[in-house]
């Protein structure tokens, strides 16, 4: 799960070979603004056929939090 969260990062925040760990923070460490975030989860729901809560996404602060949310959804 985590290096399909990441390829989706890398592309669609264009980091190129940027290191992306789990504990990479989407905002601090990625760039990542209110825009990227929302466009990233809209793709991520679209790949998995969910739908992500926005009281959800507000916790969203590292790449593991996404990565720890959707493994919790295959239960």
């Amino acid at each position: 799960m985590f290096e399909e969260v990441k390829a989706a990062l890398k592309e669609q925040l264009r980091l190129g070979d940027k290191e992306i760990t789990e504990a990479s923070k989407i905002k601090e460490d990625l760039g990542a603004d209110s825009l990227d975030i929302l466009q990233l989860l809209m793709t991520i729901e679209e790949t998995y056929g969910i739908r992500v809560p926005d009281e959800s996404l507000a916790g969203f602060e590292t790449v593991g939090d996404i990565v720890k949310y959707l493994e919790s959804l295959k239960g």
